[in-house]
């Protein structure tokens, strides 16, 4: 099972790695195909545009999981506890909501692509594989807000859900400091 524990923290990343140096490897056979072969290479594009996409949602996902995405952590910081809990309980919700929403608006989408295959110009790929990442990415993100909520609980629900209880005491630490 260790090997499970490990893919389950580092899956985001991997998929991001592999999916970056994707993106390497073709534009620079493109620039090589082009400039030292004056020869162009139909398959870079779409493949780097694929593994852009990718790279995108998993790196939201990661974001999640890291409690990275956008917000306004110092003003809620700036609250009292019990509020700065609200707010963010609040904000998470409606992102888990959003996620749901676009999980289901994503699955209406790729029933379309399975229904009506349509295959990449260059790659001549089934455009419903690709266009996967969409439940993909959303459902992760859903899987890592909900892990998020889950530790913070087993740990005792000290501080915001996803920050860090040390972090927390020393926000407060500051605060009080100032005045």
């Amino acid at each position: 099972m260790p090997a499970l524990k490990w893919l389950e923290r580092h899956f985001e990343e991997v998929i991001c790695c592999v999916c970056l140096s994707v993106i390497a490897v073709a534009v620079f056979s493109q620039v090589i195909a082009r400039y030292a072969f004056e020869v162009a290479l139909h398959w870079t594009e779409e493949t780097a545009a694929i593994c852009m996409v990718w790279a995108v949602y998993m790196g939201a996902s990661l974001c999640v999981r890291e409690r990275f995405h956008i917000r306004i952590v110092v003003g809620v910081k700036a609250m009292p506890e019990r509020i700065g809990r609200v707010i963010i309980f609040l904000a998470d919700l409606l992102w888990a909501f959003f996620c749901i929403f676009m999980v289901r608006i994503s699955w209406d989408y790729l029933y379309v692509f399975w229904r009506f295959p349509e295959t990449s110009p260059s790659l001549g790929i089934n455009q419903f594989y690709p266009q996967t990442i969409l439940i993909i990415g959303y459902g992760l993100m859903l899987i890592r807000l909900i892990q998020t909520y889950i530790s913070w609980w087993r740990e005792g629900g000290n501080g915001l859900p996803g920050m860090l209880e040390e972090e927390w005491e020393e926000t407060t630490k500051d605060q009080e400091h100032q005045l």
